[in-house]
C-alpha cells in the first residue's frame, strides 16, 4: 500500500524540490537584475527537459528492478539501496557545506553566461541543477519503494513538492526571510535516518544472497507486536528503516552509521572562527545560509 511511503516520499521530494527551486530562483532573479529576461524561456524549457530526463531515469531504475528475478533482483535491490544511502549521505553534507557558497557561485555563472551571450551555458545551468536533484529523487524513491515492498506515495510527492514550491515563491516573490540553513539541517537529520534504513536494507539483501554474514539471524522478533509489513510498522519501515526481526549485522550497521554520521554532521555544525569582514552581500531575499 503506497500510503506507507508517504512520509519518506514527502521528505525526499520536499528537500530535492526546494534545492532545485532555490537554484532556479537565483538564476531567474539574476536574469531580472541583469535585464536579460529574454533567457527566461530558455531556462523554463531547460527545466522541463530536466524533469522529463529525471522521470526517464526513475522509469529505467524501476524497469530494471521489475525485470530481474530471484538472486539478480536481490542483488540489484541491495546495490541500489547501498548506492542511495551513499548519495543521500553525500547530498546532506554537500548542501550543509555549500549553503553559504552556492548563491554567489550561481550568480557569477549566470553573469558570465549573459555577458558572453552563451546560450548553451544558459541551457546547461538550470538543466544540470534540476536534473541532479531529479535523478537523486528517482534513485532515493526507488530505493524506498524497494525497502517497503510497495510503490512510492503520489500524495506524499505532490505535498512535498508543493510545499517546497510555496517556500521558494515566498522567498523570491514575497521577499520573505526563511531560516533555510536550519531547515536544511533539520531535514538533513531525517534524511540520514532514511539513509540508515537503506543501508540496513541493502545489507539484508546481500545477506539473502549469502554474500554477507548475519552474525545472528534475528536479534529480536517483534513482528507479532508491530508488523513491519502492515499499518504503522510499514510506515516506520519506509520512513526510518524499521525492521521487526533484524540480523545482528543489520543492527550494528544501522546504529554505527547513525553514530558516526551523526557525529560528523554535529561537528560540521560547530561555529567556525570569524573571518575578516567584507562587503555585505545583497540578500533582500533569503540567503541559503540563513
Amino acid at each position: 500500500m503506497e500510503s506507507s511511503t508517504i512520509g519518506s516520499t514527502f521528505l525526499i521530494m520536499f528537500r530535492e524540490t526546494l534545492e532545485a527551486g532555490l537554484i532556479v530562483g537565483i538564476i531567474l532573479t539574476m536574469l531580472a537584475r541583469l535585464r536579460a529576461m529574454r533567457y527566461a524561456r530558455v531556462v523554463w524549457l531547460s527545466i522541463a527537459a530536466a524533469v522529463a530526463a529525471s522521470a526517464l531515469v526513475g522509469w529505467g531504475l524501476s524497469a530494471v528492478a521489475e525485470a530481474t528475478q530471484d538472486r539478480w533482483k536481490e542483488l540489484i535491490e541491495g546495490v541500489i539501496s547501498l548506492v542511495a544511502c551513499g548519495v543521500l549521505t553525500y547530498m546532506v553534507f554537500w548542501m550543509d557545506r555549500q549553503s553559504k557558497l552556492i548563491r554567489p557561485q550561481i550568480e557569477q555563472d549566470v553573469e558570465h553566461a549573459v555577458a558572453r551571450q552563451a546560450l548553451p551555458a544558459m541551457v546547461a545551468l538550470p538543466f544540470l541543477a534540476v536534473f541532479r536533484e531529479g535523478a537523486e529523487s528517482a534513485l532515493f524513491l526507488n530505493a524506498v519503494a524497494m525497502q517497503s515492498g510497495t510503490s512510492v506515495s503520489a500524495a506524499g510527492g505532490l505535498l512535498g513538492s508543493g510545499l517546497a514550491v510555496a517556500i521558494t515563491a515566498a522567498i523570491f516573490i514575497g521577499g520573505r526571510r526563511i531560516p533555510l540553513r536550519a531547515l536544511f539541517r533539520s531535514t538533513g537529520w531525517l534524511l540520514l535516518i532514511i539513509a540508515a534504513g537503506l543501508l540496513a536494507y541493502g545489507i539484508h539483501e546481500l545477506q539473502e544472497l549469502g554474500w554477507l554474514p548475519t552474525l545472528i539471524d534475528h536479534v529480536w522478533d517483534i513482528n507479532h507486536i508491530l508488523n513491519e509489513k502492515v499499518g504503522v510498522g510499514a510506515f516506520l519501515k519506509s520512513l526510518f528503516g524499521y525492521n521487526g526481526n533484524p540480523s545482528l549485522l543489520e543492527v550494528i550497521a544501522y546504529v554505527s552509521y547513525l553514530a558516526i554520521v551523526g557525529w560528523a554532521l554535529r561537528s560540521s555544525a560547530k561555529p567556525q572562527p570569524p573571518s575578516s569582514p567584507g562587503p555585505k552581500p545583497d540578500l533582500h531575499m533569503a540567503s541559503l545560509s540563513a
